[in-house]
């Protein structure tokens, strides 16, 4: 008998690939959802014009329509609010809107507030993405969390699989399917890796960020987080002033004069009708990937300063790149359809991952009919919940969980895997096309501008690929 202190000791690849494989049973579920709803909110612009199809777009706009806007807004509305923001048509999307930090309205070309803003379906995937629809302290920190262990799991991927990138063009199909699945995971892994792993470190920091503030804090400023955040970020400005109506007019003539090639993005009046209220204007920079240059103005609209991003040391302009480098929001439309398409191979790695798992174990249990329930369901759920939100106000994230839990629920008495697969995406399609149908009936004329169609069009090919793609599977085999 051999001495159990002779046993050989495992090699750092089954070690890797015993890590990689129980890090990806545990994450895999919550980072599907994560990449499929953060490959969707790529284009969370187009949704939110997809909502309201029906509200007139343009880019031109004048200061004297958002004065009228801002006056016609505040006459309007009494409710105290810490924020009013005017978001410019050149803001990404072809709108004017002026809202405080409960309600938005779109602006009508003689300054007239128009239509109220509701993207409540596209406000729901956003929160399923940053949050997973728990309470935002708690969910923005998980899915941050998610971030770092996608960066673990490529690390251990490659560790565990060393031909990786020696077979970085091998594509096997045919057979059971698993050849198909470990190729897919690992094609998509090698090719898409240094974006993959630019996505799990900036979807890391945004939660993270919190913590770190607080460890530094504690470490280096007697606990003082606002002083950590001031470091970083420009303080505001501490002004006593009259209380006086915002000249915002004169505040962005100032940026348009001086500031030609600033693209405006969105203004904010910082506490309105005190005397510390201030004025921040917001402005894309060309060739720079910050999120924003910033100026800011007292209530009489003199300049006070601005952010200058453009000179700020390595570290911090990273840290004000980071929005702008997960969500791909620069270059324009070839930007996100990169982000589209990279998100997608992300989704798949992940479920296909899964998959591979699944078709190696010997045996078979509830976890194979959940598994291909939630692949496929969860998109299902987003379908449904588009729907009801075109005429039902209602808690769409509810709308999505129950869906998720009445399908797992249904799918563990069909055993035939591939016959529970064909009726899920048979269900995806009716659906889809269902949406389209609903779409049209509630929009009418409105269904077949841009704004619409430049989401439905794609929706409608991807329900035609899928019913040619999808074969009724041989019961009998």
């Amino acid at each position: 008998m051999q001495n159990p202190t002779q046993l050989p000791v495992p090699t750092l690849t089954k070690r890797s690939l015993s890590a990689h494989t129980w890090l990806g049973l545990f994450v895999s579920a919550f980072m599907y959802i994560i990449c499929l709803s953060g490959t969707l909110t790529v284009f969370h612009q187009e949704l939110e014009r997809w909502e309201q199809p029906n509200v007139i777009e343009t880019t031109d706009f004048d200061i004297a329509t958002i004065e009228q806007a801002y006056d016609n807004f505040v006459n309007t509305y009494s409710e105290e609010t810490e924020h009013m923001h005017v978001v410019f048509p050149t803001s990404g999307i072809p709108r004017l809107v002026i809202e405080d930090d409960h309600v938005a309205h779109f602006v009508n070309s003689d300054g007239s507030l128009g239509d109220t803003e509701q993207s409540y379906w596209t406000k729901m995937l956003e929160d399923l993405h940053f949050y997973l629809h728990l309470p935002k302290s708690f969910g923005m920190i998980l899915v941050s969390a998610f971030g770092a262990l996608l960066c673990a799991l490529m690390l251990s991927g490659f560790f565990a699989h060393p031909r990786i990138i020696k077979d970085a063009f091998r594509f096997r199909r045919g057979g059971t399917g698993l050849q198909e699945n470990i190729d897919l995971h690992n094609r998509f892994s090698v090719w898409a890796s240094p974006f993959h792993l630019m996505i799990g470190i900036t979807g890391a920091y945004f939660g993270l960020a919190t913590i770190l503030i607080v460890l530094v804090s504690q470490a280096f400023y007697e606990g003082n987080n606002q002083t950590v955040i001031d470091e970083v970020f420009p303080p505001e400005p501490i002004l006593e002033q009259a209380i006086v109506k915002p000249q915002i007019g004169k505040a962005i003539n100032y940026v348009q004069t001086n500031k030609p090639d600033a693209e405006l993005i969105f203004l904010t009046v910082h506490e309105p009708n005190t005397k510390g209220q201030f004025i921040e204007i917001y402005t894309k920079m060309s060739k720079q990937l910050v999120y924003s240059e910033n100026f800011r103005f007292d209530a009489d609209g003199n300049y006070i300063n601005q952010g200058d991003y453009r000179t700020l040391s390595g570290g911090k302009k990273l840290i004000y790149s980071m929005y702008r480098l997960h969500f791909g929001d620069f270059l324009g439309m070839p930007t996100k359809i990169l982000y589209f398409i990279l998100g997608i191979m992300l989704t798949i790695v992940s479920a296909t991952g899964i998959n591979i798992w699944l078709k190696k174990r010997k045996k078979q249990d509830l976890i194979n009919q959940w598994w291909p329930t939630l692949v496929w369901g969860t998109p299902v759920a987003l379908c449904i919940s588009a729907t009801i939100n075109l005429y039902f106000a209602t808690r769409l994230d509810a709308v999505i969980w129950v869906t998720l839990v009445i399908a797992l629920a249904a799918s563990k008495n069909i055993k035939n895997i591939p016959q529970l697969i064909y009726w899920l995406k048979q269900a995806l399609i009716f659906t889809l096309f269902l949406f389209i149908v609903c779409y049209s009936v509630k929009h009418g004329s409105s269904a077949f501008n841009f704004a619409a169609l430049q989401i439905n069009v794609p929706l409608a090919l991807y329900a035609c690929y899928l019913f040619i793609r999808t074969p009724k599977p041989n019961l009998l085999t």
